[in-house]
């Protein structure tokens, strides 16, 4: 699988500001290639609304178990073939409690070991995927996920993952991001 060929220029760590070139160092130890941060230097300040809006204070604010926001994540890059993103949720899933058997098995969730509140969230995730067309939140569903959470919760759960699908669609359509031989979102750069 070749790795990200974007339009743009790809800044230098000396034309990043210090935290994206940290950024950037950080995932290149960790997934080999930091494109999406090279690329995000021509926009520092919308780089710093995704980390500081989106993710310190959506995702990683303390109304939802941190478990349970980490394990939609992967879902989702699971489902979109984003090998970037799989490299570090895969990490960020353990740090947060996910066991490792949990990890090998979210493709498989039904069968795998998780609990009927995990399995609630990880069937949202699967319809609120870019590949799902059937893009309905049914009685039943929610009927499963309101035994766990409130409707504010699963208001929240499904914004989360709504953005986290739309800035999928955002990395694979800019080619920030290396993807996984099965994604179903290859880049075609023939214009």
């Amino acid at each position: 699988m070749k790795g990200p060929n974007p339009h743009m220029k790809r800044m230098q760590p000396e034309e990043l500001s210090p935290d994206m070139a940290a950024a950037r160092e950080r995932s290149i130890q960790l997934r080999g290639e930091a494109t999406f941060f090279e690329v995000m230097g021509h926009n520092p300040d919308l780089y710093h609304w995704y980390i500081d809006r989106f993710y310190k204070e959506l995702f990683y604010a303390e109304r939802l178990d941190p478990k349970i926001k980490e394990l939609l994540r992967l879902k989702l890059s699971s489902l979109h073939g984003c090998k970037f993103c799989n490299q570090g949720n895969r990490v960020d899933a353990l740090a947060a409690g996910i066991t490792q058997a949990q990890i090998d098995s979210v493709s498989d969730y039904m069968q795998g070991p998780f609990s009927n509140r995990e399995r609630a969230v990880l069937r949202l995730a699967d319809v609120m995927s870019l590949q799902n067309t059937e893009c309905t939140l049914t009685s039943q569903l929610y009927d499963d996920l309101n035994l766990y959470f409130t409707d504010g919760e699963i208001l929240e759960l499904g914004m989360i993952m709504a953005f986290l699908s739309a800035v999928a669609k955002f990395i694979f359509v800019f080619d920030l991001v290396e993807k996984e031989a099965d994604c179903p979102f290859i880049a075609n750069h023939s214009s």
